[in-house]
This record gives structure tokens, C-alpha cells and sequence, in this order.
């Protein structure tokens, strides 16, 4: 399994570099997010990869934002409309292929 690191040129990754080329030229199509700013860039980056079809997981312990309310609001609100967040030992579980994390996403939730 390779691992891909991309740096930012700007809010969106996925949009404004080559990374969505590479990912897809090598057959990959599941991306993990984390980051700073989780209501700006990180949601950004997620809405891009849900809008072109990537499997997109949102890391919730590897990202934050300048308070808990907005973190909260957007890990609880925002983040399953657009992704499967999980923590990021769920996600490192999952790709050892032991037992599926167990998540929800892809819609919204109370």
C-alpha cells in the first residue's frame, strides 16, 4: 500500500494540485483527511473529494479549529454529510483489514 502526502498550495488539495490525477493513476479511492482548520480547509478538502467520488474519511481526532464549538458542530453535523468520521485508530484498524470500523456517514445525522 502506498502512502501519498500532498502539501497544500491552497484551501482545496485535491482541486488545486495533480493529487487527484495520482490517486486515481494509482487506483486509489480512499482518502483520510486531518488538519487545521476543520471548518475551513479540512471541510473543504472533504466536500472536494465526496464531489469527485473519492471514499473520504475524516480523521475526528486529527483535526481542529480555533473552539470546541465549532469543532463539535462541525464533527457532528458537518462531517457525516460528507465523509465517514471515525478516530484514528478506527481508521488504522481498518487498514490492517481486521474488523471494519464500524461508522456512520454519507448523510446526515442528528
Amino acid at each position: 500500500m502506498a502512502n501519498i502526502t500532498a502539501g497544500r498550495q491552497i484551501d482545496v488539495c485535491i482541486f488545486a494540485t495533480n493529487l487527484d490525477f495520482i490517486l486515481r493513476s494509482r487506483g486509489i479511492t480512499t482518502i483520510a483527511l486531518g488538519g487545521f482548520l476543520t471548518n475551513c480547509c479540512v471541510e473543504s478538502t472533504m466536500r472536494t473529494g465526496y464531489e469527485k467520488g473519492f471514499d473520504v474519511v475524516t480523521l475526528k481526532d486529527c483535526t481542529a479549529t480555533l473552539s470546541e464549538e465549532e469543532q463539535k458542530l462541525a464533527v457532528e453535523k458537518n462531517y457525516p454529510m460528507f465523509s465517514r468520521p471515525m478516530n484514528h485508530d478506527e481508521f488504522l484498524t481498518e487498514l490492517s483489514g481486521q474488523d471494519a470500523a464500524q461508522t456512520s456517514g454519507r448523510g446526515y445525522s442528528n
